[in-house]
């Protein structure tokens, strides 16, 4: 009985013990629910989710066995764009408020308040930098003024984040300090050289939230006027530098973002640049399967490699004759395009290229059918009769589109005489630009 009057004792106390994630998001009736997941260095795992309420609030109880650490929330999709990063201390609830106009702002939890506060505090400060470059002045005494207080600001938020969690951002944020007068091109250079210094990339709670994606990222595409190809491999190889040894998870991480990026800025020679000399490495290293043939995959697609083989068939004198495309020998150019019938745009696209291509007797297009089945594809080419048609069964896992990366139809491919890459354009009427 003893024992049982003690339990009952406790159950107040340990159900105070336990802490929340609890906000608000406005306007509430474009949320519905708010996932809860903890992030690692290599992902994030499901927590909890909770449905919320009319006016837009929810709550979450976490259990008492919840580690310290960083914590995301998930309030639309797709998630990967529409979430953010919080410090859980253990120790404390966390709470805020989500609005659409003003952002996010913590109204409980030290750590998150604390570098919130650091946070806008630094951007003060540097748009007070900003402005006094801007107006191009040479007052060394306001400028001196100026980064002592950026001084003073890092010092005072670094001795208040003692013990705490958030103490790892804000020593990794610590800004460039200049010691005297500097003229704005002497600034930026300097600003750059130490902007990954105090950068700690070991760090699991760094490497769990955004905070060495958003740095590198500003480090590689915003931090310099000269955009060559030249400064970004420098910049590239220096930020595997600044890493250092190990770490290979976060350096495969970053290093697959960067390189995505040049991907999606059609930068093949950036991109390719990334793989080779870091990326494909790492990939390999980590067991990142996917990865590895995804950039090999991309590189031999690059412009100037040699487009993969295939087997088609032709008409030649009333004959059907099988060859491959590295043995075809009937054009001087070749516009090689995967499409499917069941793609709308193509087939919006396909009689635009008909037309483009009616009085170029020196170019031929081999139009690859990305299919399901037959049905649709053979009532579809009847109106192409000079295209060479091959039927690629299977659709997104056929052998021949996943040797040439084919993530959505239409993709075109110009080839020369021998097969080499030469252009890649995006629809009909880049293609037509790049004929003429």
């Amino acid at each position: 009985m003893k024992k049982l009057i003690l339990l009952l004792a406790l159950i107040p106390t340990l159900i105070y013990a336990q802490n929340t994630i609890s906000g608000v998001f406005v306007p509430a009736e474009q949320y519905t629910y708010a996932f809860l997941y903890h992030a690692t260095p290599t992902g994030a795992e499901y927590v909890n989710r909770a449905e919320l309420s009319e006016d837009g609030s929810f709550s979450i109880v976490l259990d008492s066995t919840m580690n310290a650490g960083i914590y995301k929330i998930v309030y639309a999709l797709p998630p990967e764009e529409n979430n953010f990063d919080f410090i859980y201390n253990g120790k404390e609830s966390v709470a805020f408020s989500f609005n659409l106009d003003n952002g996010l702002e913590f109204t409980k939890s030290n750590d998150n308040k604390l570098w919130a506060s650091y946070i806008k505090s630094m951007d003060m400060v540097n748009m007070t930098i900003s402005n006094f470059y801007t107006q191009e002045s040479t007052d060394k005494k306001a400028f001196a003024d100026i980064i002592k207080t950026l001084s003073n600001t890092q010092k005072a938020y670094e001795e208040s984040s003692k013990d705490m969690l958030s103490s790892a951002f804000v020593k990794a944020n610590s800004p460039y300090i200049p010691e005297t007068f500097e003229d704005l091109s002497t600034y930026s250079k300097n600003l750059k050289r130490t902007y990954l210094k105090n950068v700690d990339f070991s760090n699991t709670l760094l490497q769990s939230s955004d905070f060495l994606v958003d740095r590198v990222l500003a480090y590689i595409f915003g931090m310099s006027a000269n955009t060559s190809n030249e400064t970004y491999k420098k910049d590239v190889d220096d930020l595997m530098a600044s890493i250092g040894e190990g770490n290979i998870h976060i350096k495969t991480i970053l290093f697959e973002m960067i390189w995505t990026r040049f991907k999606d800025l059609d930068n093949p020679e950036l991109a390719n640049y990334v793989s080779d000399n870091h990326l494909l490495e790492l990939s390999k290293q980590t067991g990142y399967q996917a990865l590895t043939e995804q950039l090999i995959v991309y590189k031999n697609n690059s412009i100037g490699n040699k487009a993969g083989n295939f087997d088609l068939t032709i008409t030649k004198d009333e004959k059907t004759i099988t060859t491959t495309l590295h043995d075809l020998d009937i054009a001087n150019q070749y516009v090689l395009l995967f499409w499917s019938s069941t793609c709308g745009h193509c087939l919006e696209e396909l009689p635009k290229i008909k037309a483009l291509l009616a009085d170029k007797k020196d170019v031929k297009v081999i139009a690859f059918g990305l299919e399901d089945d037959a049905i649709g594809w053979q009532k579809a080419i009847v109106n192409y009769p000079d295209f060479i048609h091959v039927l690629g069964l299977g659709k997104w896992d056929n052998p021949t589109s996943n040797t040439y990366g084919i993530e959505s139809t239409p993709s075109f491919f110009v080839l020369d005489k021998d097969k080499t890459i030469i252009a890649k354009p995006y629809d009909a009427e880049a293609l037509k630009a790049i004929l003429e």
